[in-house]
């Protein structure tokens, strides 16, 4: 009789806790999806914020402004692309000459990068250019 209450102890102790795993699971999954949603549309709503755009310029043969840039995505989940860049030309003062835009029609997938090449006839004076991202879609 000893012999058979210590393993039947053993059973009740354990078995009521298999029993409440899977609703743990079930709830841990629904609250995964529902931060996974949330994340993306975050993402959606404001994408300039996961998007950099870095690159540099000189001037070729022909007198025209030659700009070589890297879109980057810091987005976890969605995929952006026609990505518009406006570009900043300035003086070696420092002073404003123009604005333009140019748009990326590529895809950039979460956490990638894309590089572009473009060619302007930049204002006469133009020392630099500056890139920002304004917008891009999904």
């Amino acid at each position: 009789m000893k012999k058979l209450l210590i393993p039947l102890a053993a059973l009740i102790y354990l078995l009521p806790a298999c029993n409440n795993r899977h609703e743990y699971d079930i709830k841990s999954n629904e609250v995964y999806e529902k931060s996974k949603a949330s994340i993306e549309e975050v993402e959606k709503k404001d994408p300039v914020r996961f998007l950099k755009v870095s690159g540099s310029n000189k001037r070729n043969l022909l007198g025209q402004t030659v700009i070589k840039g890297t879109v980057f995505s810091n987005s976890k989940m969605v995929t952006y692309k026609d990505i518009d860049i406006k570009l900043f030309f300035y003086s070696k003062t420092g002073a404003l000459l123009e604005e333009d835009h140019e748009i990326v029609y590529e895809s950039v997938d979460p956490g990638g990068s894309k590089g572009f090449k473009t060619k302007y006839f930049a204002p006469k004076g133009t020392d630099s250019v500056a890139m920002k991202v304004i917008s891009a879609k999904y």
